[in-house]
């Protein structure tokens, strides 16, 4: 396991956070570890998913996000 960091613009509320937890839960791979208003940190089972996959699943949300760092 990997730990990845996020940096997520157009959060604004604790229901963005939720939202954002909850598609992140649904990736195989990917095990959100805190997500909070303009950042995630997320567990990566790189045999299974990758950064991108995170970043992606939050752009579908609405969100503009990037790996950290």
């Amino acid at each position: 396991m990997k730990t990845v960091d996020i940096a997520i613009d157009g959060m604004h509320c604790d229901g963005c956070v939720k939202r954002a937890t909850e598609a992140l839960k649904k990736v195989a791979g990917i095990t959100p570890e805190k997500v909070e208003i303009g950042k995630a940190r997320i567990q990566l089972d790189e045999t299974k998913a990758t950064p991108d996959a995170a970043v992606g699943v939050l752009e579908k949300l609405g969100f503009d996000a990037r790996v950290a760092g």
